[in-house]
């Protein structure tokens, strides 16, 4: 049951990045990749807070594991990095700065507000 529970929730993770991503794209037409940087923050937010909550396990497992793993994307955020030596040399290091930094800070306050809730 586990796996299924994991592939369910990944697949929505999947679709939300989709989402949100196709979103940026039409309305934030920028060579910064908002998108992605944004969609990798929240999710170390949410993850943080998930782990705060101290979630029973199968529900830990569709959200944590499956959901957050799928939104979350570290492939796409390596291409990018690539991308922006290539093309943008100067925004590379305020992107990986941003990703690198920003997403274990924002974790622990996702973790603090979870625990809080």
């Amino acid at each position: 049951m586990t796996p299924l529970l994991v592939a369910l929730g990944a697949g929505l993770g999947a679709s939300l990045r989709f989402i949100l991503t196709t979103w940026f794209k039409q309305h934030v037409q920028r060579a910064f990749p908002w998108a992605t940087l944004i969609i990798n923050l929240l999710g170390s937010f949410l993850l943080g807070m998930l782990v705060g909550l101290k979630l029973p396990t199968s529900l830990y497992q569709i959200l944590g594991i499956g959901l957050m793993g799928g939104f979350t994307t570290f492939s796409t955020f390596n291409v990018e990095l690539l991308t922006l030596t290539r093309n943008q040399p100067r925004q590379l290091a305020p992107y990986a700065l941003a990703s690198y930094l920003g997403g274990p800070a924002i974790l622990m306050l996702g973790l603090l507000c979870g625990k809080i809730c």
